[in-house]
């Protein structure tokens, strides 16, 4: 368990407990290992984890996010081309999946890999063979697939942005590893590991958590789950002046509770609870733009999301980053 324990791979809740198992039975095989999530929860450091558990240990984990592979590339990143396969090409060049030989291929964000490249992908995974671009000669890898996601694949398949035979041979071994927010007091544990382990970082004196802090950590939701924890923490116990550290619920906070109580008493639990989410989710959005002047790759990192997942919450709200660049040039 030394693996899990020196990452954010820490709780003590079933559900979380339960994923951590199947992680750890699934690490011991060769299968294809499909990892699913929210943003934040931690995908990443599961697949190093599974990789570590696993008899590649010491061989080479290699990770991608698909979503930042340019499409006219994303082949020839992955299986490596030949000299001259495409302009520029001036030197034959191995893929990743030749870097990952004997170790483990991590492809982060596999729901934005483009339909070319899952085609090639799909024809991989059935035997561990391919072709590197511009190439006749067919050649052999043997490396682990580990995919992770934040989306339904089977969503994405059925509006045809996604392969539904790819998801058959990803989703072989499924994780799905729990929103922050389902996991009870592990919410509390994990902050005062991160407290623990920054004031050791940077030989801070360790102050302990407020009441109202833990009141509120217990309450909100966490969109951006355990990596958007740690992120407020970290600048709360910058922040501190005291013996106790007092975090400030986050602003928007405010304006959610005013959209629940303007619903009435007798609106819907669910009802309440989406309005509350899509009035925090804008006002957060708004405030994290504002603070970066419209650079939505600054935003992002402020929020503790990738810039992926960031530009879908833009998409989901209408929001555009440009009115924010015009005030910040004012």
């Amino acid at each position: 368990m030394d693996a899990l324990s020196d990452h954010n791979l820490l709780g003590e809740s079933r559900c979380f407990l339960e994923a951590i198992d199947h992680l750890i039975r699934f690490a011991k095989t060769d299968a294809t290992l499909l990892i699913e999530g929210e943003t934040g929860t931690g995908k990443e450091i599961a697949a190093r984890a599974a990789h570590e558990f696993s008899s590649r240990q010491g061989k080479p984990f290699i990770p991608v996010n698909c979503g930042a592979l340019p499409e006219s590339l994303a082949e020839s990143e992955l299986f490596g081309s030949e000299k001259g396969a495409y302009t520029d090409a001036k030197h034959a060049r191995n893929g990743l999946v030749t870097e990952a030989h004997n170790g483990t291929l991590f492809l982060d964000e596999v729901e934005a890999m483009p339909l070319k490249v899952q085609v090639a992908l799909l024809r991989f995974l059935q035997d561990r063979s391919f072709r590197p671009v511009g190439s006749m000669s067919v050649r052999y890898s043997d490396v682990r697939i580990i995919a992770a996601t934040n989306m339904s694949l089977e969503r994405l398949a059925k509006n045809s942005e996604f392969r539904s035979d790819l998801i058959f041979r990803l989703n072989v071994l499924p994780v799905q590893l729990p929103a922050l927010r389902d996991r009870g007091g592990d919410v509390i544990l994990l902050a005062k590991v991160f407290l623990r382990r920054f004031c050791k970082q940077y030989s801070l004196p360790e102050p302990t958590l407020s009441q109202a802090t833990e009141s509120w950590f217990k309450r909100y939701d966490w969109p951006g789950n355990v990596r958007e924890l740690e992120n407020i923490v970290l600048r709360g116990l910058f922040l501190c002046k005291s013996a106790v550290l007092d975090i400030p619920l986050p602003e928007g906070l405010s304006e959610v509770a005013a959209t629940v109580q303007s619903l009435g008493s007798e609106a819907h639990f669910s009802i309440a609870k989406a309005a509350a989410i899509v009035d925090f989710e804008l006002h957060y959005l708004q405030r994290v733009l504002h603070q970066s002047g419209g650079n939505v790759t600054q935003a992002a990192m402020l929020s503790g999301t990738d810039r992926s997942a960031f530009r879908k919450l833009l998409r989901r709200h209408n929001l555009s980053a440009e009115p924010f660049r015009i005030k910040s040039q004012a």
